[in-house]
């Protein structure tokens, strides 16, 4: 399933406690392999692609092939469909390490795999199970997730303007979305839509729309501070016909398949942060062991020494959490979710890592002083990813208000 990479450098074991009560959150056997294959093939693949993506805003054009081809795309879906047949806590263990080395490429590979083809694979039928999954797991074909539009933020649902208007054997889009992750590189977008506009969040439908359709375009690429190697845009639905076959579910029953599917979004991009934090750690330390000032390693000054302890300490307590919440949303059906103790600790886990990260990085570049503040370095690619995930996927403010919502839910009311 996976390839060893074998030209790359023996990676660390970052995990390397095993145990028979998975509750305890040590990974067996088996889950340390995948994280350690997985680490494997972005330090030797993945990696050497991450200066070019983030200096030019560049796409590898087999990005997403290469992937597939060494196993890790599809990685929820079974293999009678091509995917991995893996859990979610598996998969979150797969983006953890791409993260590592390639943040931006898997961020990409989450909107692709988690957000379009999971969501084909939990909600659509089986005619469009095989028509699409085979050739989204190989990465033949990229997909992406179109929800945001503008002036809609985080009232994605409540503000859609998108309509689909059923004609004959089609449905008929018009309307536009925003921030869209894979937009411009994208052969297949899994689509929201208002079908019944009067009815509000209960009208809402989703589609299974090919980017080569007459009536949608690209409207736009839209340039970012971090994760710049993957691609975002504006995306535009002008009479775009699309097939009423390719109608996902059932008809105004999107808001089911939006809801479940954000969960396991979040749950899926807080390892993102984790391994940015991991990496940020490693390179922190090399550098406190070889930046010498007078006449000794920075390392070994106790304030150096603080900022570091307090990175190794926010790094796994982030580990912690993201692998509770992975390993609980593993369980969550299909028309579940948005609702209930994972809605809660999915929001919780993503805030947590966002924050987290955030804290991270800042003492990182600290430690790196004036390197870390130049562009070109490492460091500071990562430090200009932090900010994405406290907004992105629902704003720290808004995973506020469905803890504490959750919390609250028996408080007596007025």
């Amino acid at each position: 399933m996976f390839i060893n990479g074998a030209d790359a450098p023996p990676a660390k074991e970052l995990c390397p406690m095993t145990s028979n009560h998975p509750d305890l959150f040590e990974l067996d056997p088996d889950r340390a392999a995948v994280l350690d294959h997985a680490d494997r093939f972005a330090r030797g693949e993945l990696y050497p692609l991450s200066e070019r993506m983030d200096a030019e805003e560049w796409w590898p054009e087999n990005g997403m092939r290469l992937v597939g081809e060494a196993g890790f795309l599809g990685a929820t879906i079974p293999e009678e469909y091509g995917g991995a047949g893996m859990d979610l806590l598996s998969a979150g263990l797969v983006m953890q390490a791409f993260s590592r080395w390639n943040h931006a490429m898997a961020l990409a590979v989450v909107a692709h795999d988690n957000l379009c083809a999971n969501n084909i694979w939990r909600n659509g039928n089986d005619a469009q199970r095989r028509k699409y999954l085979p050739d989204l797991c190989s990465g033949k074909k990229i997909g992406a997730l179109g929800l945001t539009e503008p002036g809609a933020g985080s009232d994605a649902l409540g503000s859609m303007r998108t309509t689909a208007r059923r004609d004959g054997d089609h449905y008929v889009l018009n309307g536009s979305k925003i921030f869209i992750t894979n937009g411009p590189v994208a052969d297949v977008v899994l689509v929201y839509a208002k079908t019944a506009p009067d009815q509000g969040t209960r009208g809402i439908s989703a589609f299974i729309v090919e980017t080569d359709t007459p009536g949608f375009k690209v409207a736009q690429k839209l340039v970012k501070m971090g994760y710049r190697g993957s691609q975002t845009a504006e995306l535009v639905f002008d009479d775009c016909l699309v097939p009423a076959e390719n109608l996902v579910g059932a008809e105004n029953r999107g808001v089911g398949i939006v809801m479940s599917g954000l969960d396991l979004e979040r749950a899926m991009v807080a390892p993102l942060c984790l391994g940015i934090a991991e990496r940020a750690l490693d390179l922190s330390l090399d550098y406190a062991k070889t930046r010498r000032q007078f006449g000794k390693p920075i390392g070994s000054f106790q304030m150096v020494q603080s900022m570091l302890a307090e990175m190794y300490v926010q790094t796994e307590a982030m580990r912690t959490l993201v692998w509770r919440v992975l390993a609980a949303a593993s369980h969550v059906e299909a028309g579940e979710g948005g609702r209930g103790d994972i809605h809660r600790l999915t929001a919780a886990s993503v805030m947590f890592a966002a924050n987290t990260v955030n804290k991270v990085l800042d003492l990182a570049v600290q430690i790196h002083g004036g390197s870390g503040y130049i562009w070109e370095s490492e460091i500071n690619r990562l430090y200009r990813s932090t900010k994405l995930l406290e907004i992105g996927a629902g704003t720290t403010e808004v995973r506020k208000l469905i803890i504490a919502g959750d919390l609250l839910k028996d408080m007596p009311r007025d």
